[in-house]
């Protein structure tokens, strides 16, 4: 997934009725696209079906405050007794509570008569004293409070009948089963990840909480952590690659309208991030500009040989390419990427599709190569779609020759013929070897425009041969000579297009 600057057009918002996958299961959720986020939103009425769509309902914590600290999953699954008694659904039960002065019951509530639902304990919190009698349950309905009948009583009015029952209350319970998938899933939805971003809106619905997942430099991709050759999945991670969220939809064409409304978000947000970035890199000490970034996946191969992907982050500016293991956001994390290539040696090798064994199917992908003091280092990185792949591909091509016209040179030290000399690569003047002497005032033992040079050759260790029609010059680099074999093409290649030839 990738932007420049430059991108334009509207952001795509829907919504729907569609699957997610947490606790190794899938789940119905209702999902909605914003500008800036996806939103996931379990809206049931447990009173209909365990599994069904949702009622508003009203939400409350029967206590005069909470001091338990724990995370809203862990309440949910660890408040009250861990394992039900036989035989417990449907009867009716009397449970005496003694409240504790600072923190009341130690409960919340759900439903009421404007829900069409019984008064529901959703939640019981651990260490306090409704979880202290190990008599109540996630998902009874308070059929009375203090011989109160609250079997047709607003949440409102079950809320003040708890608050004002005194010291010792007692509550006639009658556990219903079929209301607990629903607690199950909603704690569950913590787990997708993203940071504790729920929403609870109490105004509307207490059996509705959403999650919204921010879009803004997440990876986008296909079968990456689930295979679908179905093509009925889509995967959304994080930009610290720690948390995730895969969706399934009915069928292909539904799967796809929606990657591409995900995707039209993303590459704009991406376009608004690229100005931010640029910002925070111009107070830098070596100012870099960004020109296009996004998230690919990097193929690795295993000890046997075997191909794996992994999403690498790529950021190519006006003179390099650099490859993060997350999105950075802050200068320090802009400064220390785990990989950089300098963009005048660094060339595309292909562009186009790629059988994938794993899915049996095509995918998109392109390689760089590029001349380090190393040798040779070869990337192919897959992407989403089709515009990703003709943008990356312009990006990586367009950003060599615009590094070419904006180094404008190269010099190199060099051994020739027993002499010491400075190997100097014009973008407009071609090659120069001049004679490494301060005392010398340049003396040029010889010069050749670009287009006089007829091959190169290298041993891939030092040497570095260079042939303009006159017999072979030998230079001895001292270093590998890659570097400068890919300088010296993406310069010919830069003057080639700014011809209007095809490079």
């Amino acid at each position: 997934m990738a932007a420049a600057a430059a991108a334009a057009g509207a952001s795509v918002s829907r919504s729907g009725l569609y699957e997610v996958y947490f606790r190794q299961q899938w789940c119905l959720v209702y999902v909605s696209l914003t500008e800036e986020s996806l939103v996931l939103t379990l809206d049931e009425n447990p009173d209909a079906s365990s599994i069904a769509n949702g009622v508003s309902n009203g939400v409350s914590d029967v206590n005069e405050k909470d001091t338990s600290g724990a995370p809203l999953m862990l309440r949910n699954v660890c408040g009250g007794p861990s394992h039900l008694p036989d035989g417990i659904t449907g009867q009716k039960r009397i449970v005496r509570v003694i409240k504790e002065e600072a923190n009341g019951l130690g409960i919340s509530i759900k439903g009421g008569k404007e829900n069409k639902m019984p008064i529901l304990i959703s939640k019981i919190f651990k260490s306090m004293a409704a979880d202290k009698t190990e008599k109540l349950y996630v998902g009874d309905a308070i059929i009375s409070v203090n011989g109160e009948d609250l079997r047709d009583a607003t949440h409102d009015e079950a809320v003040k009948a708890l608050k004002k029952a005194g010291k010792e209350v007692t509550l006639e319970v009658k556990y219903l089963r079929e209301v607990t998938p629903y607690f199950k899933k909603n704690s569950a939805l913590s787990e997708i990840g993203w940071g504790p971003q729920e929403i609870k809106d109490d105004s509307k619905s207490n059996w509705t909480e959403s999650k919204p997942i921010p879009l803004k430099l997440c990876y986008l991709c296909r079968n990456h952590e689930m295979s679908d050759p179905e093509k009925l999945t889509i995967e959304l991670h994080s930009p610290d690659t720690k948390s995730s969220c895969i969706l399934r939809f009915p069928d292909i064409v539904t799967a796809q309208d929606w990657f591409n409304a995900i995707y039209s978000n993303i590459v704009l947000l991406t376009a608004l991030t690229i100005i931010e970035a640029n910002q925070i890199m111009s107070t830098a000490p070596n100012q870099r500009e960004i020109k296009h970034m996004g998230w690919l996946s990097e193929q690795l191969l295993n000890d046997q040989g075997a191909s794996t992907w992994k999403p690498v982050f790529v950021a190519l500016t006006d003179q390099d390419m650099l490859l993060y293991d997350t999105a950075p956001w802050s200068k320090e994390e802009w400064a220390t990427p785990f990989q950089s290539h300098s963009l005048l040696a660094t060339r595309l090798v292909h562009s186009g599709r790629q059988y994938n064994p794993t899915t049996d199917s095509d995918i998109l992908t392109f390689g760089t190569r590029s001349g380090t003091r190393q040798g040779i280092d070869t990337h192919i990185f897959r992407v989403e779609t089709q515009r990703d792949l003709a943008s990356w591909s312009r990006a990586l091509v367009q950003g060599a020759h615009g590094a070419a016209v904006l180094v404008k040179e190269v010099i190199c030290a060099a051994t020739w013929s027993r002499q010491e000399t400075k190997l100097l690569i014009h973008y407009e003047n071609g090659l120069t070897l001049l004679k490494d002497d301060e005392l010398s005032q340049n003396h040029i033992f010889w010069q050749y425009p670009f287009e006089k040079l007829r091959m190169t050759a290298d041993d891939g260790h030092r040497l570095l041969w260079l042939d303009f029609g006159e017999g072979e010059h030998e230079l001895d680099l001292r270093t590998c000579p890659k570097p400068i074999v890919f300088v010296l093409h993406t310069f010919l290649s830069a003057k080639v297009s700014r011809l209007g030839l095809l490079a």
